[in-house]
């Protein structure tokens, strides 16, 4: 995508969504040789399409940069993987799936969905570009493609024989910078009757609930179901049915299929919340003009909190140490002189530094070595599960802190 135009409908770029400021990549954790180095920050700077509503970020870093050695497992939270438990038994009940169906997940990570479906002997393919997450599948005996998707690979597998009875992809859709060589990727490898299932933060969440943590470099498109059904509507598939899931603060699950089936009727539910975009106005530029004088409310309340908090002699520490967390901290300006450390449950973080801040990250033991007043949540869609797991902290008089969608202690 060039400076001014849409990365779907090649339209001029003329309006801002919101600017975050320079940021480092996200998922560019730290080791503590590198430290004292430079370290490259971007522009966080989204812009909206008034043609087709596509809510963007430009592409400053190749995908090969940002995916090809990937720090998030999905294995590491519990919720997730019951999610994707759910979903698999969801999905063999709807289509009728059985060992004759081929079943295949666009960034399959690390295997956390497809061993599901494995369990129940029903053929699986994953396509996964990083290799280190990919090579996690391979050894549970997940057949894994080390690929990025696209128009290539989808012509490559079909001309293999290979074709999706369900073609899945979870938290993918947003991270493609080449939208349209995805899409048209898809409508190759699914087969005549199949269903394509994809899961995207909600736009319409990221707005109403001050989400804007959610945006980081790896996340280069942020999606509405009016614009993802015109998208898909270009590459003749049919967008049929939605689910809103809890899931990251609010995400969709939409149901594809080619545009010429009949099997799948368009449902109620995907026409009710279709016409509930256009009532809040999804499809008008003053919407998303709003958003910025929210995300800044949010930074001066964050500030003045931490300020308070520090001014009182207490202590504060984070907990988890997600994309969404880098955003929140870099836009902020909260280094270690706010937050002693972060911690998190997955060991390929732990011992390294978040990018930019250089928050040193700890295994979750030291919470209890320390005894902080205030842990901050940073992967506040899991504060359920976490304040769970970390219950113990009221043995001290500890307390959380929710950022998201505005400061809140719990």
């Amino acid at each position: 995508m060039t400076h001014s135009s849409c990365r779907f409908c090649k339209s001029e770029l003329k309006y801002t969504f919101v600017d975050l400021g320079m940021s480092p990549l996200s998922n560019a954790y730290l080791a503590s040789s590198e430290l004292n180095k430079s370290e490259k920050f971007y522009p966080l700077h989204v812009y909206v399409c008034d043609n087709c509503f596509l809510v963007q970020l430009e592409e400053f870093e190749s995908p090969d940069t940002i995916f090809s050695d990937y720090a998030y497992f999905s294995s590491y939270s519990d919720s997730w993987l019951n999610h994707a438990k759910k979903y698999t038994e969801l999905m063999i009940d709807r289509f009728q799936l059985n060992q004759s169906s081929q079943i295949m997940e666009i960034a399959s990570n690390d295997g956390y969905l497809l061993q599901f479906f494995q369990a129940q002997n029903i053929p699986v393919l994953g396509v996964e570009p990083a290799t280190n997450v990919a090579q996690v599948a391979i050894d549970k005996g997940i057949d894994t493609l080390v690929k990025f998707f696209g128009v290539k690979t989808a012509q490559e597998l079909a001309n293999q024989g290979k074709q999706a009875d369900l073609l899945v992809g979870n938290n993918v859709l947003a991270h493609v910078p080449d939208i349209n060589d995805f899409v048209g990727g898809m409508q190759i490898v699914l087969k005549p009757d199949g269903v394509i299932t994809m899961e995207f933060p909600h736009l319409l969440q990221l707005i109403n609930n001050n989400q804007f943590d959610t945006i980081y470099h790896e996340h280069f498109s942020y999606l509405s179901l009016l614009t993802v059904s015109k998208i898909f509507a270009t590459y003749k598939l049919t967008v049929f049915d939605v689910e809103e899931l809890p899931t990251h603060g609010g995400s969709l699950r939409i149901y594809a299929k080619h545009e010429n089936n009949d099997q799948l009727p368009i449902t109620d539910r995907f026409l009710a919340l279709q016409q509930k975009e256009k009532e809040v106005g999804l499809e008008q530029i003053n919407t998303y003009l709003d958003f910025s004088k929210k995300v800044i409310a949010t930074k001066q309340k964050l500030l003045s909190f931490l300020i308070d908090v520090k001014k009182g002699g207490k202590t504060i520490v984070g907990y988890g140490a997600p994309a969404k967390g880098n955003t929140l901290l870099n836009y902020c300006g909260v280094r270690t002189d706010f937050l002693d450390y972060t911690c998190d449950r997955s060991p390929h973080k732990q011992g390294k530094f978040l990018p930019g801040t250089h928050i040193p990250i700890y295994s979750p033991h030291k919470i209890a070595e320390t005894k902080p007043d205030y842990i901050l949540i940073l992967p506040w869609n899991l504060k359920d599960e976490i304040t769970q797991q970390l219950s113990y902290i009221i043995n001290w008089g500890g307390k959380f802190v929710v950022p998201i969608p505005e400061v809140e202690v719990i």
